[in-house]
């Protein structure tokens, strides 16, 4: 029985109409790579092969009332790739403004629970003759890095690459009623032991946290941020943007401050929205917090669950007008960030996790969205900002050279932004998608980027 985790789970819990929580990847491909060249009917049967050999996406859920456990998945018997792969035409004159709006559009749009859950929308039409498809699969299945990774495996390192070997196992069938609820009543029963076990150590940790972080020694405190329009209750509503940068310009700018390529993309980001917020006329005088999703692939201790993820809180110094003084800002910062996140132990979040339940968070989110309380109390966080590792040589999706690659993460409640960052074959993509009402058009903001790049060039001389 292959059961989701409780961190998986709370994804599909906290899931609303207005909180879609999926990932999805926009990829811009070069259909003139593909041999014999690129027709749909080709595109769909390298597909088709491919998946019928990546059991992760025949997986559905399995979630009957007697389950009193978090779901199960099962292998879908009736997999029919016709229900998850739709090929669609991006309006005149197909230009970015036009391939954004529509990729918002199916972004803002919930998966069917009933099938596994992805989608991949095949977009013709662009006005340079390229192909477009997004990817959208729930972040119950996959956090960036496996999301990533599941792409990679679709695609290859020639156009004509053959199908890749996998070694996973195939998802289980449905397991029967005795034995899912056998297993359901024995997670209950041991959960008062599991909490008396973990107890200790969070009592222990939050003083000693807090501490930290109220001595200026650690990452900012949660309920500190300033306020901003980005900051507030969210609706279905989606808007995205992306931008493309040189990722030996990015590494030459580390180079010369001395710090880490992390720490020029949280730059990047802090100058791209102190212009864009500064337009607005609403740029605070404090810095902004960014929530830093970080993969624990090579830390956990746990083999179980499709996310890996932990996170600390960024200090994005958007109230500094030096870009110079932005790059110092955020090594200390993030090296104090970081060693104050790695005082938590590595599969704490995973393991408090195991406890959250169906209906307390469903019904919670959706007070908390319908009375609005993302504006009543103070700012959590601004943002989310999370760089993706991607693979470092070019990559062919079923013999289309990708020269495009922007990875689309959540937004929620009280933070409607997010940028997530993602490196390819000497680019560094940035995708953006915000909730629509909160961020309007994000444009301005993605080509705020490449100006703060700019900037951090001419300061490292």
């Amino acid at each position: 029985m292959q059961r989701l985790s409780g961190l998986d789970a709370s994804f599909l819990y906290l899931e609303t109409p207005s909180q879609v929580l999926h990932v999805c990847g926009l990829l811009v491909l070069d259909g003139s790579t593909v041999p014999g060249g690129y027709t749909f009917a080709k595109l769909l049967a390298k597909l088709d092969e491919r998946v019928r050999l990546i059991p992760a996406f025949r997986r559905k859920l399995h979630n009957p009332v007697w389950n009193l456990g978090h779901p199960v998945w099962i292998e879908d018997e009736d997999f029919d790739l016709d229900h998850h792969v739709h090929r669609i035409g991006v309006p005149a004159p197909g230009d970015r403004a036009e391939l954004a709006e529509l990729c918002a559009h199916i972004a803002g749009q919930q998966l069917d629970r009933a099938r596994p859950l992805w989608q991949l929308y095949v977009i013709e039409g662009l006005a340079d003759g390229r192909i477009a498809v997004l990817l959208k699969m729930h972040h119950a299945s996959v956090d960036g890095v496996s999301g990533a990774s599941l792409i990679t495996a679709l695609a290859g390192l020639e156009p004509d690459a053959p199908a890749p070997v996998t070694e996973q196992p195939g998802n289980p069938a449905a397991p029967s009623a005795l034995d899912l609820l056998r297993s359901g009543a024995g997670t209950v029963v041991r959960r008062p032991a599991e909490v008396a076990r973990l107890l200790p150590d969070l009592l222990g940790l939050v003083p000693r946290w807090l501490g930290k972080a109220l001595r200026g020694k650690g990452m900012p405190v949660p309920f500190t941020a300033p306020r901003t329009s980005l900051n507030g209750t969210i609706t279905g509503h989606r808007s995205v943007a992306f931008a493309q940068l040189d990722l030996d310009e990015v590494k030459e700018v580390k180079n010369a401050f001395g710090v880490t390529v992390n720490d020029v993309v949280l730059a990047l980001v802090a100058g791209a929205l102190r212009e864009f917020l500064e337009a607005r006329g609403e740029l605070p005088a404090d810095p902004l917090v960014a929530t830093v999703p970080v993969s624990i692939h090579d830390r956990t201790e746990r083999d179980h669950g499709s996310n890996k993820v932990s996170a600390f809180f960024a200090s994005l110094p958007t109230h500094l007008p030096d870009p110079a003084a932005r790059v110092f800002f955020l090594a200390e910062a993030n090296r104090l960030s970081k060693d104050h996140h790695y005082d938590i132990d590595a599969d704490m979040l995973q393991d408090w996790a195991q406890f959250s339940a169906a209906t307390a968070f469903g019904l919670a989110v959706r007070a908390y969205s319908a009375l609005r309380l993302a504006e009543k109390h103070p700012v959590v966080h601004n943002l989310v900002v999370s760089n993706v590792p991607g693979p470092p040589m070019p990559l062919y999706f079923l013999g289309a050279r990708i020269t495009g690659f922007y990875p689309l993460g959540p937004v929620f409640h009280g933070a409607g932004l997010n940028v997530t960052v993602l490196s390819n074959a000497g680019k560094v993509h940035v995708g953006l998608l915000g909730a629509r009402e909160l961020t309007r058009d994000l444009w301005p903001l993605a080509d705020a980027l490449p100006d703060a790049l700019d900037q951090l060039l001419k300061a490292a001389g």
